[in-house]
C-alpha cells in the first residue's frame, strides 16, 4: 500500500515536469520569432517608399546639382503621409542643397551625408511613422 502511494507520487511528479517543460518550451518558441527582425523583402521596400523627381538647385559654390531620391518608409501610412508632403521635402532638400558646396556633395562620404541629413530633416515633419533610408537615384554635378 505504501509502495503504490510513493509510485503514484512520482508518476505524478513526472507528469508536472513534462507539463511544465512543454509550456516553456511553447513559450520560448512563441516569443524568439524572429519576423520583427527579419529584414522587409525587396516588394515590401518598393510599396513603403515614394519617388522624389528631379530636383535642381543652385550650390553655395555656384555650381548647381539635379538629383532625384527614392524614400523608404516604415510603413504604408507614412508612404500616403510622404505623398502628401512631397511639397514639404523638396523645399528641404533644395534648402539642404543651397547651403552645401560642390565638394560637400562629391563623393561617397558626401552623398552618405546627404542622405542622412534628409533622412533626419524629414523625419522631423513626419506624424504617421518614419523614414527608413534616403536613396539617391540620379544625380549630376555640374
Amino acid at each position: 500500500m505504501k509502495n503504490n502511494k510513493l509510485f503514484m507520487i512520482m508518476l505524478i511528479m513526472l507528469v508536472v515536469i513534462a507539463l511544465v517543460g512543454a509550456i516553456a518550451l511553447v513559450v520560448v518558441m512563441k516569443f524568439s520569432d524572429d519576423k520583427g527582425a527579419k529584414e522587409p523583402t525587396i516588394d515590401e521596400v518598393l510599396e513603403a517608399s515614394v519617388d522624389i523627381p528631379q530636383v535642381t538647385a543652385n550650390l553655395a559654390s555656384d555650381d548647381y546639382i539635379r538629383i532625384s531620391f527614392k524614400i523608404q518608409t516604415d510603413s504604408k501610412k507614412a508612404k500616403e503621409e510622404l505623398e502628401k508632403r512631397d511639397f514639404q521635402v523638396k523645399n528641404l532638400i533644395i534648402q539642404e542643397l543651397s547651403e552645401m558646396k560642390a565638394e560637400d556633395v562629391q563623393g561617397k562620404e558626401g552623398q552618405i551625408k546627404l542622405q542622412e541629413d534628409l533622412k533626419n530633416k524629414i523625419n522631423g515633419l513626419m506624424q504617421e511613422g518614419k523614414i527608413v533610408q534616403v536613396y539617391i537615384t540620379e544625380s549630376l554635378l555640374q
